[in-house]
């Protein structure tokens, strides 16, 4: 069970958690000139009231097209628009919201959370609330479209047992976007490009890295998404975890030299995906053998009847599959 995770800590370690908060990303509206239903999907912040988004329908919708949202019938009182600024070669679509608006207060009056296709919504059956059960129980900074999955496993007394072994949980940011889990389609993979998703390490989190690596302690990250901003991090600084924040598009793949993280907790995740390459290159960062070791822990999890992607199960990988 994934409480015997507890277990697998020592005194000294660092647990390091990506602390970003899922934001009910998806909404229903309609263009203002014919009256058409349109669904966004908030994908990436360029500045405030100024965002990326997936537009569906969209192919019929040009550049200078004004947008309206506003409460299911009419409840609440909550409506704005936006107009759409450009497209991009993905098909993406670049809207301004109105000047004044407080967006994130209004997603959470017309927004809905936006759960992968694979997972069946609840809340609109009367059962479980998808804005709780899509969220880790540490979640703060706004800013996410899909959740940091291998987050959900943690309860509150969980971390503060964790803590009680001498552990230092820290937590950093970074903004998860919906390109993190696109498969790659390319035929060679330095031809696939990564998304890039806004990350902050803070001081408190830095420091403690750095002292456990004085220390002898060991730097065990919650996700592919920590690994990505601490090991973005140590690339810029020469190995060495400074606060900062800004932008990653790193692609983590076979193989890889790891810096900073020697133990990952992570989920199981989609075939030709980036996070599969990555948990590759965590079980053997040489790159020769990392892809047939996870694949033996996949068909081990699929013989036990383990549960996979989002809402599924969990695995730890130590750095390069050592004990």
């Amino acid at each position: 069970m994934f409480r015997d995770i507890l277990g697998r800590f020592k005194l000294g370690d660092v647990l390091v958690l990506n602390d970003s908060k899922v934001i009910p990303a998806r909404l229903h509206g309609r263009k203002v000139d014919t009256g058409g239903l349109v669904e966004i999907l908030l994908l990436e912040e360029v500045s405030p009231l100024d965002w990326w988004v997936l537009l569906r329908p969209g192919k019929r919708v040009r550049p200078g097209s004004m947008l309206r949202f506003a409460s299911k019938g009419g409840r609440s009182g909550v409506q704005f628009t936006a107009e759409l600024l450009e497209k991009n070669e993905e098909g993406h679509c670049r809207l301004r919201f109105e000047s004044g608006l407080n967006l994130f207060q209004a997603l959470q009056e017309i927004g809905e959370i936006p759960l992968p296709p694979y997972i069946e919504s609840q809340e609109e059956r009367g059962g479980v609330d998808d804005r709780s059960r899509y969220q880790t129980v540490y979640a703060k900074p706004e800013g996410s479209v899909a959740a940091p999955t291998a987050g959900l496993h943690f309860t509150l007394p969980l971390l503060e047992q964790i803590r009680a072994r001498g552990v230092d949980v820290q937590t950093v940011t970074l903004h998860v976007g919906a390109g993190t889990f696109l498969p790659v389609k390319s035929e060679e993979l330095e031809d696939h490009r990564m998304h890039s998703e806004r990350f902050e390490i803070r001081e408190p989190a830095a420091a403690a890295i750095r002292k456990a690596r004085m220390q002898g302690g060991r730097i065990v990250a919650v996700g592919t998404t920590t690994v990505r901003v601490l090991e973005s991090v140590a690339q810029r600084n020469s190995g060495v975890i400074q606060a900062c924040e800004g932008r990653t598009d790193i692609f983590i793949r076979p193989p890889f030299q790891f810096h900073t993280v020697d133990a990952l907790i992570t989920n199981f995740h989609l075939p030709q995906s980036t996070l599969l390459m990555l948990v590759s290159a965590f079980a053997d960062p040489s790159g020769s053998e990392g892809r047939e070791k996870i694949l033996r822990a996949y068909r081990e999890a699929v013989a036990q009847r383990y549960r996979f992607y989002s809402y599924g199960d969990a695995m730890l990988i130590h750095g390069g599959m050592e004990g």
